[in-house]
């Protein structure tokens, strides 16, 4: 018998980690099935310690072939393999004495366990009995906005790719309106009876899309999903969620549209891409969006092997502000002697004293703080914030109050903020953390109000980089691009 668990008083049981194969059952049709088991279990992989029912109804459920039990941990010959969240890096297993089988070391996961502990006798259980009832609707969609010509090309590609099951890339400059050109696409699809989730890597987006989503369509379910949310099990046709939640996913989405997939931590972490995988069914389709794709995916664009689409142009029909390259000196000499470049100094005078708002990135907090210092011994009212701020976001809200006129920052405002009228300046862009993706990105934060279409962006620096210049051009030939196609005025 394939038992969860093993039971001393059971002869004929098997922890899962000594069953070499698990047998498959066939569906029992007439089966009388919980609904509710399958509302927690479909399109999941969960624990035993997810789920809120009798270990003999679980048993019974996976008896009639309602259910599937996977191996956690897969060992094959000397590779460990954690099954939910694809680690194979063996400094992130460890081993207990467990109670449930007995073995005095018994492997389990490190990578993911603050989604519980994944170890070698415990299965991933999911459901693969019938589908649960999905009320069709023919039209959801409730938005009367209009799209640009370029947003809606992009859309109209969008929703092609999500009819054929296709993968596909948009591109889209910062502030070219990506949520908008998704809802004909997710329209299409929950009129079909399709799945989707919108996935991004940070928490702060997904508590931004949640609401827009559900406003535009009413009708629909949606299920928003990050650490500590209380929709975890809740059964949607549209969800949207953190990366890290799709770790509890299982072939659960037709349609998987991965926003910002060029944002931390989803490019640094394979458990991540792993999931985001995983959550897809079999036969689905696929949505990155970005404005700066890797130079690998660049390069898959220009060759053909990547199918993609560009927009290149913000919806206020304005060209995207150019960086403006500025040799400061060696800035960090400066500040150890209590000052700051002359260069530097003379841009931040003209905005404070014209009441002008602007951002200063820096590379590294020391060198952030250093700066506050020296520059509210003039402009006391001067705020910084970085990752760790637990003041952060409202800092970033005095800023959009206008209650002060400039916030030095890390790159942790390097996307996901929007202040109407803007300038920047990035100190010592020459930095390795200021790639040409946190470049464009940082850039992008300028003229994205169609109130104040312009804006300056400066990148002070003691040498230029590669990063610089691409990220430079990279600007310059979306521009370009959106003037060929007719998208801009300007």
């Amino acid at each position: 018998m394939l038992i969860p668990n093993l039971n001393k008083d059971t002869s004929d049981s098997l922890p899962i980690s000594l069953i070499e194969t698990i047998p498959a059952i066939s569906l029992n049709e007439s089966y009388l099935f919980n609904n509710e088991l399958q509302q927690l279990l479909h399109g999941k992989q969960l624990l035993l310690i997810d789920l809120p029912f009798p270990l003999e109804e679980i048993q019974s459920h996976y008896g009639n072939g309602n259910i599937l039990y996977r191996k956690g941990i897969i060992k094959d010959k000397s590779k460990v393999v954690c099954a939910r969240c694809g680690n194979k890096d063996r400094s992130l297993f460890s081993s207990f004495h467990c109670a449930r089988c007995g073995e005095k070391e018994c492997v389990y996961c490190r990578k993911c366990i603050m989604m519980g502990r994944v170890s070698a006798c415990t299965p991933l259980i999911s459901w693969c009995g019938p589908e649960p009832l999905q009320e069709l609707v023919e039209n959801p969609l409730v938005w009367s906005g209009t799209l640009s010509p370029g947003q809606q090309h992009a859309s109209e590609q969008v929703k092609h790719a999500v009819i054929e099951n296709k993968e596909l890339l948009v591109w889209a400059v910062c502030g070219a309106g990506k949520t908008e050109i998704l809802f004909e696409g997710i329209n299409a699809a929950l009129a079909s009876g399709k799945r989707i989730c919108i996935a991004t890597p940070r928490t702060d987006v997904v508590l931004e899309l949640g609401p827009r989503l559900k406003a535009v369509f009413p009708g629909i379910q949606v299920a928003v999903l990050y650490g500590g949310s209380e929709d975890r099990h809740l059964q949607a046709p549209l969800t949207i969620a953190t990366t890290h939640q799709l770790l509890r996913f299982y072939n659960a989405f037709d349609t998987v549209i991965l926003d910002e997939v060029d944002a931390f931590p989803y490019t640094a972490d394979e458990s991540l891409q792993y999931a985001v995988r995983q959550s897809r069914k079999e036969t689905s389709s696929m949505i990155y969006l970005t404005a700066t794709p890797s130079q690998k995916w660049q390069r898959e664009c220009r060759s053909g092997k990547r199918e993609f689409v560009t927009i290149p142009a913000r919806y206020h029909r304005h060209p995207l502000p150019v960086p403006s390259f500025k040799w400061c000196g060696n800035w960090e000499k400066s500040l150890k002697k209590d000052k700051l470049p002359s260069a530097v100094r003379q841009w931040i005078k003209k905005r404070l004293d014209n009441h002008k708002e602007c951002l200063l990135f820096l590379p590294k907090i020391d060198k952030m703080e250093k700066v506050l210092t020296i520059l509210r011994k003039t402009y006391p009212k001067i705020q910084a914030v970085h990752a760790e701020d637990p003041g952060r976001k409202d800092k970033v809200q005095m800023m959009r109050n206008k209650e002060i006129s400039m916030l030095l920052t890390t790159t942790i405002l390097e996307r996901g903020v929007t202040f109407p009228n803007i300038d920047v300046a990035v100190l010592g862009a020459e930095d390795r953390i200021f790639t040409e993706s946190a470049l464009v990105q940082i850039a992008g934060r300028v003229g994205r109000s169609s109130e104040y279409p312009k804006g300056e962006i400066t990148f002070f620096h003691y040498g230029k980089t590669e990063s610089m210049v691409k990220a430079q051009k990279q600007i310059l030939k979306m521009n370009s691009e959106a003037k060929k196609k007719g998208l801009i005025d300007y």
